[in-house]
């Protein structure tokens, strides 16, 4: 969702300043958990924008369903040792309600700190509830930004922003990335002759055939019309033939009414040459371009 390490935002500091003063605490926090730490989008009371996930109670809260709470953390053998109950923050009381994404994934809490123990009542915990709730459609409304409507899909925003991130990961690590740049051929005539929703059928076909063929790694997106594209982390051009020709034969059983043909570009990312995704996309398009007109040819 490319909300890590974002800056901060309003309607999600109007959420935490609502849960300090309704809980009367001197710490309230949106807190996200990443693989290896817990970053904060809103952190009212605390001077830090993460800690170790090894060491963070959110951890904790997003593998249950409801309000985790730590009426006395000095009490709980899971976190009396923690260095954030320890030390500063000095956390005694907790309670977090799980955020999830709109697919249902617990991304993390939006929850409420004190550096006294403390008891909850029921009203806390269905405030607490509804605080989440609302989080969860502030985050709802930035998926839809990021979302192609038809198919579900990465649009070409939320791509572009996406493989920014895979780029630099790879770049850190000293693996490759390629990426694969798709163009149906012929939905123009299935629009013309069998109608739009027929298209639009194809369209849906096809991105879910590229979701089932590549990695859960792998980045897959509809740019926009009949453009597709797949981010491939450690990956170069020679790792492409055998998942594009698992994807011919999957494409295979379609509707003979209405096949689904494409055409694809590759390109692997060279930081020598390109700055940015745009020049990536720019490569794997000429290649794209120069199979579409040999199929037109054939």
């Amino acid at each position: 969702m490319d909300i890590l390490d974002t800056p901060p935002e309003e309607r999600f500091d109007r959420l935490t300043r609502v849960a300090r003063r309704l809980f009367d605490t001197p710490i309230a926090l949106m807190s996200l958990v990443d693989a290896d730490r817990q970053w904060f989008k809103s952190r009212p009371g605390l001077d830090f924008p993460q800690t170790p996930r090894e060491h963070s109670f959110c951890a904790h809260a997003i593998l249950g369903e409801g309000v985790f709470v730590v009426p006395d953390a000095m009490l709980d053998d899971r976190f009396r040792d923690s260095p954030l109950v320890t030390s500063f923050p000095e956390i005694r009381f907790y309670a977090g309600c799980p955020v999830r994404a709109p697919d249902g994934s617990a991304l993390g809490t939006l929850c409420v700190i004190d550096h006294e123990p403390r008891e909850v009542q029921e009203g806390d915990i269905d405030a607490l509830v509804d605080l989440a709730g609302m989080a969860e459609q502030e985050l709802k409304s930035i998926a839809l930004a990021t979302i192609d409507d038809l198919t579900g899909l990465a649009n070409r925003r939320g791509f572009d922003a996406i493989a920014a991130h895979t780029i630099a990961m790879c770049r850190r690590v000293d693996k490759p990335a390629t990426l694969l740049l798709f163009d149906l051929d012929g939905l123009k005539q299935i629009n013309d002759t069998l109608g739009h929703e027929t298209g639009d059928d194809a369209l849906r076909r096809f991105g879910k055939e590229l979701v089932a063929t590549f990695r859960d790694s792998d980045v897959v997106a509809r740019r926009g019309g009949d453009e597709f594209c797949v981010m491939l982390s450690g990956a170069t051009t020679e790792d492409v033939p055998r998942p594009l020709s698992l994807l011919l034969d999957r494409l295979g059983g379609n509707d003979e009414k209405s096949p689904v043909l494409f055409s694809v570009g590759a390109a692997t990312y060279d930081p020598a040459k390109h700055l940015t995704v745009a020049h990536l996309v720019q490569e794997a398009d000429i290649a794209m371009y120069r199979q579409k007109r040999e199929h037109v040819a054939h």
